[in-house]
């Protein structure tokens, strides 16, 4: 049985109501991540006419661990079964399925964003930029709901700033009270856009800390205390999570999660579901 997160199931993504735009819209290069290059509005040569991957359950032995750890927010089916109203990319001109599959990266950005602002009012120390934070959402909904031409010419550079300055400060808030219960030095530290890939943090007290946009490549987080730290935007790639303890910690998204290592010890927020791969893994 799957495990129930926090999440509305709007914001995650639902490929049966999709016409498979991760696999036709976005483009990959040969890498550890993909086993070859695929250039943007080329259909994966294994997506079937049913738009299911044909590799699905051997993704990672065939290469495909980029796609593992991917996640689309919810923008998948609402492209696909809204803003395109269920027409399908095949079969139609070509001007219909370049338009989808330029649309489909705005509202993917959009779709974080909710994912993120949704977050952030289930905080209880974020209280006092709830109202602010409903209205940033309530917005941003409606932008996703825009027509395939607006959504085309919108700048989701400037919304994403706009809505950032609420997330900065709902991260002060909610990590003020953490450092308040006084446990430790590195507690509530800085550590934004930190340079940590491989870094030795086996067992630290990271309890607070802003690690917005750090780089954790590879990092040894193993039994790190993680409570009610700031993740958004942090590289987990390869990072091991085993035994750490990361309940509380928010702004944590699935697609971080699915990238790095873990373990049955691991301590997760609501807000993500184990991978099944750290179970295979162990």
């Amino acid at each position: 049985m799957p495990e129930k997160t926090t999440v509305p199931a709007d914001l995650r993504g639902e490929c049966a109501q999709c016409f498979g735009l991760c696999c036709v819209a976005l483009p990959f290069a040969r890498s550890a991540d993909f086993a070859v290059d695929k250039p943007a509005g080329t259909p994966c040569s294994n997506l079937r006419d049913d738009h299911r991957c044909g590799i699905h359950a051997r993704l990672r032995q065939q290469g495909f661990t980029g796609c593992t750890v991917y996640d689309c927010f919810g923008a998948g089916q609402k492209v696909s079964q809204v803003t395109f109203g269920g027409r399908d990319w095949r079969g139609g001109p070509k001007e219909h399925a370049r338009r989808m599959f330029d649309v489909f990266p705005v509202v993917r950005q959009l779709h974080e964003l909710l994912w993120y602002l949704t977050e952030a009012l289930g905080l209880p120390a974020a209280a006092p930029v709830h109202p602010e934070l409903r209205t940033a959402l309530e917005h941003t909904e409606r932008l996703t709901r825009q027509g395939p031409e607006e959504l085309a010419a919108l700048d989701v550079a400037a919304h994403r700033q706009e809505v950032n300055v609420l997330l900065l400060r709902t991260s002060e808030l909610v990590r003020a009270g953490a450092t308040g219960k006084g446990r430790g030095k590195a507690k509530g530290k800085d550590r934004r856009g930190a340079d940590l890939i491989g870094a030795r943090l086996r067992g630290a007290d990271l309890r607070g800390a802003s690690l917005r946009g750090a780089y954790l490549i590879a990092a040894d987080l193993t039994g790190a205390d993680l409570r009610d730290a700031d993740l958004i935007g942090a590289d987990l790639r390869d990072a091991d999570l085993t035994d750490a303890d990361l309940t509380g910690a928010f702004f944590l998204t699935q697609p971080q999660v699915n990238a790095a290592r873990g373990g049955a010890g691991t301590r997760l927020p609501g807000s993500v579901t184990r991978p099944a791969h750290w179970t295979a893994a162990r």
